[in-house]
């Protein structure tokens, strides 16, 4: 893989959709990644102008190229913008993350170390609340405050609150951390990556899923792994911070339609990066 001052070693694809000071918390994030060459694209199904109107604002000052795609909002349409993504990106291997969740400064770094031929690359998420994203800062980010285990946000968790804090600690040891149990490889669609040639051959995200859930991990983990990908844990290692917002409800047509793709045992989605008739 390329690895040059001119040639970015790794895209992150971030899908968006509003969250001006969400997205705002992850240039600073991103902004002190301790891996540093990589280029950043903003997958936007259908924000408002104030999404445009801050990368214009940040990007003078980002130590990282930042493109923006942007379709207008007609409902549901992430994976349509996650295709763009992948056919924009200028490197061979994606990571990808959403517009309400916060990398840790060795996130990139972690993803990259850890990548392996015909790999898929699984990390985790600690779950904040409403309480402790609220009190989130640009100083508590840019500090690196926000990926320590205060008080705060131990108690937030005793008090069941925050949740899943235990995939708040990055252990560098990969000896030590492949002998916890619970470890086994499982994708979340705001923390995995893999080479884009991967997603070529599957291609790409099914777009025939309007609506949350299954379709953006759950259907392109199950056609993946029916190509032979190696699922590869990175718990413990990739930390990632998830912002609170109400639930979304899983749309109830995605079942069905994974429930098809399982049916046809087909890799190849028919309504993605191609149209295959």
């Amino acid at each position: 893989m390329p690895n040059s001052s001119s040639q970015k070693s790794l895209t992150v694809i971030i899908a968006v959709y509003n969250g001006v000071r969400n997205l705002e918390f992850i240039f600073a994030a991103l902004a002190r990644q301790s891996m540093n060459n990589f280029e950043v694209i903003i997958a936007d199904d259908g924000s408002g102008p104030e999404i445009r109107k801050l990368i214009e604002r940040a990007q003078p000052r980002l130590p990282f190229p930042v493109k923006h795609l942007w379709q207008a909002d007609q409902g549901f349409r992430k994976n349509v913008m996650l295709n763009r993504s992948i056919e924009a990106a200028q490197t061979d291997y994606l990571a990808f993350i959403d517009g309400d969740c916060l990398p840790h400064r060795h996130f990139l770094k972690d993803h990259w170390d850890h990548r392996e031929p015909n790999g898929l690359l699984c990390g985790r998420r600690v779950n904040l609340s409403k309480q402790m994203t609220d009190a989130l800062s640009l100083m508590s980010i840019t500090s690196g405050q926000f990926e320590k285990f205060s008080i705060g946000l131990l108690w937030d968790g005793m008090l069941a609150r925050s949740s899943n804090l235990e995939d708040g600690l990055r252990l560098g040891n990969d000896i030590i951390r492949k002998l916890i149990p619970f470890n086994r490889a499982r994708i979340l669609g705001c923390n995995f990556s893999v080479e884009k040639k991967l997603l070529e051959r599957i291609n790409g995200f099914n777009e025939d899923y309007l609506a949350p859930g299954i379709g953006e991990d759950t259907d392109i983990a199950y056609r993946l792994n029916l190509i032979g990908a190696k699922f590869i844990s990175l718990r413990y290692l990739a930390v990632l911070y998830h912002l609170f917002h109400p639930p979304t409800q899983v749309g109830g047509k995605n079942k069905e339609l994974f429930d098809l793709t399982v049916a046809l045992g087909d890799p190849v989605c028919r309504n993605g990066l191609r149209k295959i008739g």
